[in-house]
């Protein structure tokens, strides 16, 4: 699946108010250039992985199935990882030296906003369960709710923040990770099948 524009503007931007933060005076004093290479050193590292993500789901006894790629194991457990260095450096470096208040609050901040990050890509990518055959589509979040969608009712298929989403005419939806392996093929059978289903009742309407 091509790169979406938010994949690409997101970490430039946060570099970019990064280095601009670096020349404020109430900031200047962070480690906010080092921040900055960590961000680009991440993103160089998505890329990479980002360009041998698998486009084909696993076909497990006649059903298509999205598995999570190395993208998002990267991002959760490099997440969690570096979550769980940064609050180690407030624990123990905080209580035997003295450190600026402002950068003991500059690393908690983040290392809470990590572990968040990390919480949120474990249950909405690694632990979530997609997948499909000729008539519906299946999905179990990580919390065990599961949501079945018929090929014939689907409407629409669009991207948003969260990743790509399809809808059916009664409002059900089905939202996965356009990082999953397999993404680029659920959404063009789900674009396919809206298409189609949109033909069928542009036909069945004019023949009223």
């Amino acid at each position: 699946m091509p790169l979406r524009w938010q994949e690409v503007a997101v970490p430039l931007f946060i570099i970019s108010v990064l280095l601009v933060l670096k020349h404020v005076p109430l900031t200047h004093e962070l480690p906010l250039a080092r921040a900055a290479g960590v961000v680009a050193f991440g993103y160089a590292a998505f890329l990479a992985l980002r360009l041998v993500q698998d486009e084909e789901a696993v076909n497990i006894d006649g059903w298509s199935e999205l598995r999570p790629s190395m993208v998002e194991y990267f991002a959760c457990y490099g997440a969690a990882a570096l979550s769980v260095v940064l609050m180690s450096a407030v624990i123990f470096i905080g209580g035997t030296r003295h450190v600026e208040p402002a950068q003991m609050i500059a690393t908690f901040s983040a290392s809470i906003l990590l572990a968040a990050g990390a919480w949120g890509i474990g249950i909405g990518g690694l632990f979530t369960k997609v997948r499909w055959n000729n008539s519906v589509l299946e999905h179990r979040t990580a919390f065990g709710r599961e949501t079945k969608l018929a090929w014939s009712d689907v409407r629409s298929v669009r991207p948003n923040w969260r990743g790509i989403t399809i809808a059916t005419h009664d409002r059900r939806r089905v939202t996965f990770s356009q990082f999953h392996s397999g993404a680029a093929q659920l959404a063009i059978h789900a674009t396919n099948r809206a298409r189609r289903n949109a033909e069928t009742s542009t036909k069945a309407f004019a023949g009223l």
